[in-house]
């Protein structure tokens, strides 16, 4: 069966489940993904290559798209689940994919480069598409617009798009701190990614199906899925990119069949099984205290005297001191952080800037602070808090007496 060509299967209509969980045949409707049984390491295949990916990765899905447009078989590639090696972060994997990411790919047959296997999924697909020039479309047209869009989603979406189903555990995600302003990054580059689409043609690049297209396309089925849970207030897809998206969804076969694959992992088992999304700040979880009066200090509703303020942070002296020099600093966007015991990895970077600005505080003499201060969070009833808007209090001016 190894030697039947991907094609030939489409069209006998016969479906086959592999190793991986994926489903050769194209269906009518969305594609049910069984995991089968396999042996493990070197004795998985005897094909050309073996690819370790699973159906919901938008990564692999990139080089899948190569496998069935330039329809491969399963001799020359065959798909099996990093699950038969032991997991992603099993030793045997990580020999493989020294970060533990899907996909990575075993070259076994002889190969002139001497490589034996590769990781990162730009790299496999170019790898596949060199390998496998003279089968089906390119990937590559003669356009720069495939190279740059490839580049930006590489850089600048995946690197963050952990921030539409990681837990706070996982923070921070790429360069940012917490999931609201990773959530706008990603919105934003999807807007820049937009502005690089030729805007002629069924494919980002024209007519012709690109590795940009392979590259995109299963991100933006993350995206249109999971930006709605964080933010409906606006379309998950920027207009020329969504409807580049449901043209390639509904016109092209094999884009049809990876949003299948991807979606029935998102559906049945991320949704449906895990509810993935019931714990997860901005999506189940959300920010529904009733507001205080630091929100209108804070939108200069009611007067106060600010001695520091940045985008992140406000500081202003507290109303009814309780030593000669009396500092309150706060959050500006409260973002669930009612009091200290709300705090999760998702607060890490702000709690280090309020931190941070106490030091500078308690440094400033012109405030009336001295040699040390005494730097106070008050949390809950049993705590003596009175404000449910996280805030730190600096305190000094004199020499303060024993705590309790």
């Amino acid at each position: 069966m190894k030697s039947i060509g991907l094609f030939a299967l489409l069209l006998a209509g016969i479906d086959i489940p592999n190793a991986s969980g994926f489903s050769t045949a194209r269906k009518a409707t969305t594609t049910k993904l069984t995991m089968s049984s396999s042996e493990a390491a070197t004795q998985l295949s005897n094909s050309d290559h073996i690819l370790f990916d699973m159906p919901v990765s938008n990564n692999g899905a990139r080089v899948r798209a190569i496998l069935y447009h330039k329809q491969l078989s399963q001799q020359q590639v065959d798909i099996i689940s990093p699950m038969k090696l032991g997991g992603l972060k099993s030793e045997e994997f990580m020999a493989l994919s020294p970060q533990g990411l899907m996909p990575a790919l075993t070259i076994q047959k002889e190969h002139a480069s001497g490589m034996k296997h590769l990781s990162e999924s730009d790299t496999i697909a170019r790898y596949l598409l060199a390998e496998y020039a003279g089968m089906g479309p390119s990937f590559q047209p003669d356009n720069p617009r495939s190279n740059q869009i490839c580049r930006w989603h590489d850089v600048y979406l995946t690197t963050i798009q952990g921030c539409l189903y990681k837990p706070a555990s996982r923070f921070p995600v790429g360069d940012y701190a917490d999931r609201k302003s990773a959530i706008r990054a990603f919105q934003k580059n999807l807007k820049v990614i937009e502005g690089f689409m030729s805007g002629e043609g069924m494919y980002l690049c024209g007519d012709e199906v690109s590795l940009a297209d392979a590259s995109l396309f299963p991100t933006c089925i993350f995206a249109k899925y999971m930006l709605p849970k964080f933010d409906d207030s606006e379309p998950p897809l920027p207009p020329k990119l969504n409807a580049w998206f449901d043209n390639l969804r509904m016109k092209d076969s094999v884009f049809s069949k990876i949003y299948d694959e991807i979606m029935d992992t998102l559906v049945t088992s991320w949704e449906e099984k895990n509810h993935r999304w019931d714990s997860i700040w901005l999506a189940g979880q959300r920010d529904e205290a009733p507001g205080t009066i630091f929100d209108k200090i804070i939108a200069k509703e009611i007067p106060a005297t600010i001695v520091k303020e940045d985008e992140h942070i406000l500081a202003f002296k507290d109303i009814n001191p309780v030593s000669p020099a009396h500092v309150l600093i706060i959050p500006k966007d409260r973002n669930g952080l009612t009091n200290l015991r709300k705090a999760s990895a998702e607060h890490t970077d702000i709690l280090g800037k309020m931190l941070v600005a106490a030091g500078e505080i308690a440094n400033d003499a012109e405030l009336g602070f001295g040699d040390g201060a005494r730097f106070v969070i008050n949390d809950g009833n049993d705590g003596g808090q009175e404000v449910y808007h996280l805030h730190l209090h600096v305190l000094g001016g004199r020499k303060l007496g024993p705590m309790g």
